[in-house]
């Protein structure tokens, strides 16, 4: 799934290009892609587009003051659409602009979760479904976070997947974010005090704007098998800092990657799919 830095760096690739385009249409090809029905979409016809911003793992097509949020779920992608076909391959939306341009929402696979909400901005993006949203990644504070550490008490790992505690960091960001802070995925939050959880917070601006880096050095986003990271997808593989073996513990929906040297005491951590060690 796209995290913070593939969809900000996203969202400053199309601001660049689409910026200033006057909003034409918007055209569902199915019933599940508008998830809201207040505003209608077509009250910010005829507006120019504004910015395209983000929220958490949002990105917001915003004409003032009609915004369009944009979710990706796991395979989605909003790209430019040169072809326009009528019937577009996995097409969910499209926004069609009076230049002739358009952007098209795709979604891979067969779950069509991605969607759009048409949202009123004039009282500012406190709305559904930002408002469920927990303090940015990119924003929040060392005090911010060590308060939300000692006022839930759960996995490291669980706690930075949560959108409503931190938002914008995924599956392959908790496992860099855990390794580079050099501590264990399950470590309980209540336990880390100030000190852990600044170790946390230096940990996660290093590996955004490592990731924001290489974002910003494409011409598309990207997908989880290219973005460079230490541990994340590479089980089996050496340790870059110490050479012991990366190991995994695998979840139905993802998988928990880590450095048994660097991050927890040399202890293999039980797989709890299989119930049994990982050799």
């Amino acid at each position: 799934m796209p995290e913070l830095p593939e969809v900000q760096a996203h969202a400053e690739r199309l601001t660049e290009q689409f910026r200033g385009a006057v909003l034409q249409r918007f055209e569902p090809f199915n019933f599940t892609a508008l998830k809201t029905a207040v505003p209608r979409p077509d009250e910010a016809y005829g507006l120019p587009l504004e910015h395209v911003g983000r929220r958490g793992k949002y990105l917001l097509v915003q004409f003032e003051p009609i915004t369009f949020v944009i979710h990706l779920m796991q395979g989605g992608r909003l790209l430019v659409d040169e072809k326009q076909a009528p019937k577009p391959r996995n097409g969910q939306a499209r926004l069609v602009f009076a230049e002739g341009t358009a952007l098209l929402l795709t979604e891979a696979g067969k779950e069509r979760r991605a969607g759009v909400w048409c949202i009123s901005t004039a009282g500012g993006l406190d709305v559904s479904p930002l408002d469920r949203l927990g303090p940015d990644a990119l924003s929040i504070g060392v005090h911010e976070l060590a308060a939300a550490f000692s006022s839930t008490n759960m996995r490291l790992h669980g706690f930075l997947r949560d959108q409503h505690k931190i938002s914008g960091l995924g599956r392959m960001l908790a496992n860099e974010i855990c390794y580079r802070a050099k501590l264990s995925p399950f470590v309980m939050t209540g336990k880390l005090g100030n000190s852990g959880a600044a170790a946390v917070h230096a940990a996660m601006a290093d590996a955004l704007d490592d990731g924001l880096a290489y974002e910003r050095t494409r011409i598309d986003m990207s997908s989880s098998t290219d973005r460079p990271g230490a541990v994340h997808g590479r089980s089996g593989q050496a340790c870059p800092a110490c050479a012991d073996i990366i190991r995994a513990v695998t979840y139905s929906g993802y998988t928990v990657a880590y450095c048994p040297t660097c991050q927890t005491g040399g202890k293999v951590l039980a797989d709890n799919t299989t119930s049994r060690f990982l050799k």
